[in-house]
């Protein structure tokens, strides 16, 4: 037996999106992509500036190849509109890593540990203002 559920917002099924919200949507999810993009290619490339935070931060120069792969992967399904969603969720796991990381090195609050809260707030913000399914699936009520 098959059960599909729908969500339903009438707020963002009948109101079309602006184009003003729109484009602020892509330009918040562009800068995070951008970003994360360039770290993941950072993981496969290994320029030493890379390899040595990386041995800060208490792990070994092998993880970056598998560290690189995931955080490519996952930013690629951000990009692609029908995946999107997933892709955030995946990268939110993968931020939490990040987070985690910095606390437990001791790095300073609002540079390090939070820096990857900044990136997943404006994940979220661009993707919930460029896509109507997550409007739907989260309705801010005025």
């Amino acid at each position: 037996m098959e059960t599909t559920i729908h969500a339903t917002n009438s707020d963002a099924q009948s109101a079309p999106l602006s184009k003003g919200k729109l484009w602020t949507g892509r330009i918040m999810s562009a800068l995070p992509a951008l970003f994360l993009l360039i770290d993941g290619v950072g993981k496969l490339v290994k320029p030493a500036p890379v390899v040595q935070g990386t041995v800060q931060l208490g792990y070994p120069e092998s993880v970056l190849l598998g560290l690189g792969i995931v955080l490519l992967s996952c930013t690629v399904l951000y990009v692609i509109p029908r995946t999107a969603i997933l892709g955030a969720i995946l990268l939110t796991g993968y931020l939490g890593g990040a987070i985690a990381t910095h606390v437990r090195v001791g790095s300073p609050l609002f540079s390090h540990i939070l820096f990857p809260v900044y990136l997943a707030v404006l994940l979220w913000g661009g993707l919930y203002l460029r896509d109507e399914r997550l409007r739907a699936l989260i309705p801010f009520r005025r």
